[in-house]
């Protein structure tokens, strides 16, 4: 059976992630409207009853801006998230909606086996996510400021990542943002650059070579452009011997748009 993948935003102005099968579909964080998120399931022919769950990431508004409205109109599908998470979704969600996850473990929706894990990020006990349907595996990896030992072992298998490659330093430091704003991005617990991202990967291949598909995702819209993620990751993937097309693939999920369906 095959399992997808769809971006229906990637930005600091709404994150949307849709994994599906042949047999259901779970969502992963709604930062954008329910409107939107409703329409980017019609396109990819997705049942609003074939939806089991939500899976947020963590409170911040472009995670979590449609989940009150997404679960009326989503009837099979319930929110998962950190006890943390939750306690801030409680105030807008029934608590029978809410089913809180604990890092590490494993659980079972459907034919799907989500695990979360740990990230960095100043957010309530965030988390984030691989999917596997028998050896396939499709993580999310976004909004942390390190990649740790615990989210290396968590994805390392993935066939298909999507990747944090938040900004490049240099435009940051110069460009026009309050230093305060900057410090939170630069920091343990703010976002992914994109040599950060590149080095990341650059281990992950060292570790485990197999080919993945590596989507760079959360792009700022003052920091970076497309071009410029995907030209400075492999820019070092291939100092590093690793070469995209040979070794493996990597694209940039666009900030507004709904991006291709990508299929294991």
């Amino acid at each position: 059976m095959t399992l997808s993948l769809c971006s229906f935003a990637s930005g600091s102005s709404g994150n949307c992630y849709l994994v599906k099968t042949a047999a259901g579909a779970i969502i992963i964080d709604a930062g954008i409207s329910a409107k939107r998120i409703l329409e980017g399931l019609a396109r990819t022919r997705t049942k609003r009853e074939d939806v089991r769950a939500i899976f947020v990431t963590h409170e911040h508004s472009d995670h979590i801006k449609g989940v009150r409205v997404l679960s009326k109109r989503l009837p099979n599908a319930r929110i998962y998230a950190s006890s943390g998470t939750l306690s801030y979704l409680a105030k807008e969600v029934p608590e029978e909606s809410l089913v809180p996850l604990v890092a590490g473990v494993s659980i079972e929706i459907e034919n799907f086996y989500v695990e979360s894990f740990h990230i960095l990020h100043d957010a309530r006990e965030p988390l984030g996510f691989t999917v596997s349907m028998g050896k396939k595996r499709a993580s999310i990896v976004t909004d942390t400021g390190e990649i740790t030992e615990e989210i290396v072992a968590a994805v390392i298998d993935s066939d298909i990542l999507v990747l944090e490659a938040n900004h490049d330093t240099e435009i940051l430091k110069k460009g026009s943002y309050p230093y305060y704003l900057k410090q939170r991005i630069l920091g343990a617990e703010g976002h992914l650059s994109n040599v950060q991202a590149a080095r990341a990967l650059a281990r992950m291949m060292r570790e485990n070579d197999k080919k993945r598909c590596v989507l760079l995702a959360h792009l700022s819209r003052e920091n970076n452009t497309p071009r410029l993620a995907e030209t400075e990751v492999c820019k070092i993937l291939a100092d590093e011997g690793f070469f995209t097309g040979r070794d493996l693939v990597v694209s940039v999920l666009e900030r507004d748009c709904e991006s291709p369906l990508y299929s294991i």
